[in-house]
């Protein structure tokens, strides 16, 4: 066995885990998106 199964840094679940990197990054893509509608809006 590994040892590195033995001793594990974190027990949380990688579920949860992906859940959070995943909303997180679409999160901050669409307040990117969101600014630069806003810029193209006022710019008209």
């Amino acid at each position: 066995m590994n040892e590195f199964e033995k001793d594990v840094q974190s027990k949380n679940n990688d579920v949860v885990d992906s859940i959070k990197g995943f909303s997180f990054s679409f999160i901050f893509f669409f307040v990117i998106f969101f600014i630069g509608t806003i810029f193209t809006v006022i710019g008209d």
